[in-house]
């Protein structure tokens, strides 16, 4: 049977940005407002800096934010925002507490008087608060099994060193010790609109939601300036970190090297020079070792961006018996890139994904209100979506491969590989020196 060639590539089409607003608010909350008419429905995203706070008692507090208020119990505060086909839920990350929600849009009043109710009245009740605790408790155990994330905890230890970053799971024993009162002083503390932004998205006048968030929020006060965390520390390669996990069955391979914020003049080539290696299915490393020889299911690398530093982070799971294979190859495929320039229909086949990944992401209102987010929370726009697509359209192979031989070297990954150190010891130790640890009981 002939094998029907593939169409070419069509034009790259022009990113379309749509109708945004601004305000920011006495009390420094800015507020974004895009209109999305597609369905009659409002995204909201709240991102509040959270950087630095205590981690049990951040994570306790997105768990019950949501619990209830001084004028409603959690059940109340539910049924209300059932009345205008809504939700809010809320969650943290090292940066940020992120508030998000949606309605219908006739409801955007109601779910932003919903919102200032929360922010400025929620109560952490003591039994809600004793209930979340040990979820939080029960998911931290589960989450300790688990070799993916042993893996992600050693590696950002290995990154991050002393920086904020380096431990972002919060220890059982630390959970178990959170009270409600606690909760209360952070929250007096940190969930202030001092830098928070407000992004709404959706069937709105723009002009229009920003009146609302203001009669809503303006009342919502500061207390002071928004914590700043230090930028992250340079990588340093060191030795493979071989975290021993007797017996098992498979090993897990992470690897992070050097990376730049999207507001460097690299980061459009890094991005194609990553997507190239292995960030997406036709990269040149998920042929390898998962096309190819087989040794994984689903490897993927991409470039995590923080607000204190950004990295590009390679994971895979791996069998054991391969363990050793599997790592020569990816820094085989490092390597090759960094040292030989990708091909142009590689280097256009890649641009192609990326472009259209970017047009995907603002397809729908919540893709729309979770990318301007993002952005908003490291000081950028929209209109910086604009830019970076015609950064990406111009990029070269030379420029791809200068990216590569700078951030892509194999000497610069830190190294982390968690699994049977009986077995797999002896083959990592032919490819770089080792130092041990065994992962948690």
């Amino acid at each position: 049977m002939s094998v029907r060639p593939l169409p070419p590539l069509g034009p790259n089409r022009k990113l379309k940005l749509p109708k945004q607003v601004e305000r920011t608010l006495p009390n420094g909350l800015t507020v974004i407002a895009i209109r999305r008419p597609a369905v009659p429905l409002v995204e909201l995203r709240l991102w509040v800096p959270f950087g630095g706070a205590h981690l049990a008692r951040s994570a306790m507090l997105s768990q019950t934010l949501l619990a209830g208020t001084a004028e409603r119990t959690n059940v109340r505060l539910a049924a209300e925002l059932q009345t205008v086909g809504g939700g809010l839920f809320a969650g943290i990350d090292p940066d940020r507490l992120m508030v998000s929600g949606n309605a219908l849009a006739t409801g955007l009043d109601r779910i932003l008087e919903l919102l200032a109710e929360v922010l400025t009245g929620a109560a952490y009740p003591t039994d809600e608060v004793g209930t979340e605790r040990e979820r939080l408790v029960d998911r931290i155990q589960v989450a300790g099994s688990q070799p993916a994330h042993l893996a992600r905890v050693a590696l950002l230890k290995r990154m991050y060193g002393k920086h904020p970053y380096a431990v972002q799971t919060p220890d059982a024993s630390q959970v178990r010790a959170v009270r409600p009162a606690q909760l209360r002083t952070l929250h007096a503390e940190r969930v202030q609109p001092t830098g928070a932004v407000l992004v709404l998205v959706g069937d709105v006048q723009p002009d229009r939601a920003l009146d609302a968030a203001e009669r809503a929020l303006g009342d919502w006060k500061a207390v002071g300036a928004a914590p700043e965390l230090p930028p992250t520390p340079p990588l340093s390669a060191g030795p493979l970190l071989l975290v021993d996990r007797p017996d098992s069955v498979q090993s897990s391979m992470r690897l992070a090297l050097p990376a730049v914020p999207r507001t460097h003049p690299d980061h459009a080539a890094l991005q194609l020079a990553n997507m190239i290696f292995g960030g997406y299915f036709s990269s040149r490393w998920v042929e390898n070792i998962r096309e190819d020889k087989g040794y994984t299911y689903g490897p993927h690398s991409l470039v995590e961006h923080s607000v204190a530093g950004s990295a590009l982070v390679v994971a895979a799971e791996v069998a054991t018996e391969v363990t050793g294979p599997a790592l020569l190859e990816t820094l085989y495929e490092l390597g090759r890139l960094a040292s030989l320039p990708p091909g142009a229909d590689e280097l256009e086949q890649a641009r192609q994904y990326a472009l259209g990944t970017l047009q995907l992401g603002m397809s729908t209102q919540a893709g729309l209100a979770a990318l301007a987010s993002a952005y908003a929370g490291s000081g950028l726009r929209l209109d910086f979506l604009a830019e970076h697509a015609d950064r990406l359209a111009r990029v070269t192979v030379d420029d791809v491969a200068a990216a590569a031989t700078s951030y892509l070297a194999p000497a610069r990954a830190v190294t982390v590989v968690l699994g049977d150190a009986e077995r797999i010891a002896g083959p990592l130790s032919a490819l770089a020196s080792i130092e041990r640890e065994s992962a948690p009981s």
